[in-house]
């Protein structure tokens, strides 16, 4: 699981921030200034860092500036005014990685949250030509499944998220990884949407969907495939 440190001094906007967060199953800190920020930001090591630029005690350009001078190489979120080019343009020379500026679509700010973290990843582990287990075939270079004698209708979205679970099999794979390998940053999809294909998948594969044994939720974490 992902941990996102939020920094922002208007109490409704972190507020609405983490909760959208936590729904997308990210682990959130919160702050609502740049010392206090700076403090959480070296004590725990987060994924990401969502950073308002305009800060009671230190602004967000000072702990961008005091964290890259320090070696701190946590990607930057930045949140900026609208239509202020040279805010973004110093915040991106100080070190942060993006931006979005207020007032933001929550949908955007997810797909950047989730590119950001996808780049961060590293490599993925080389995804499997096919899938064997009880009496279920996947061929997922032709996108061909059965199960017994009977062809399975399957969408490209659910062999890719099957695929990605192959890959990491007996792992647990997050809903947020899922999204950023399936769907990717550009399509704004939510957690709810990893859930569903699930959903699917199990009423195709399992011999009882209501008590899957391969397909298995890890509860406020993700799913994994287990052979």
């Amino acid at each position: 699981m992902s941990r996102i440190l939020v920094v922002e001094d208007d109490p409704a906007i972190l507020r609405g921030l983490a909760d959208n967060l936590k729904f997308e199953s990210y682990e959130v800190l919160t702050a609502g200034d740049g010392e206090a920020a700076y403090r959480l930001l070296r004590e725990t090591k987060p994924d990401l860092l969502i950073l308002d630029l305009m800060l009671p005690r230190m602004s967000g350009y000072e702990l961008c500036r005091k964290a890259r001078s320090e070696g701190i190489t946590t990607p930057i979120l930045m949140l900026t005014a609208r239509g202020e080019e040279a805010d973004r343009v110093l915040g991106l020379d100080l070190g942060a990685d993006d931006y979005v500026t207020k007032p933001f679509s929550v949908r955007e700010l997810l797909a950047r949250v989730r590119a950001i973290l996808r780049r961060g990843a590293g490599p993925s582990k080389t995804a499997p030509d096919d899938l064997r287990f009880d009496d279920v075939v996947v061929d997922f270079r032709r996108y061909e499944a059965r199960k017994g004698e009977t062809a399975l209708e399957m969408t490209r979205k659910e062999f890719g998220v099957l695929r990605l679970l192959a890959a990491r099999a007996g792992e647990v794979v997050s809903r947020e990884e899922l999204l950023n390998e399936v769907w990717g940053y550009e399509n704004y999809p939510s957690t709810r949407t990893v859930d569903n294909h699930i959903a699917a998948l199990r009423s195709k594969i399992e011999e009882d969907p209501a008590q899957p044994r391969r397909l298995l939720t890890v509860h406020g974490v993700g799913y994994k495939l287990v052979l």
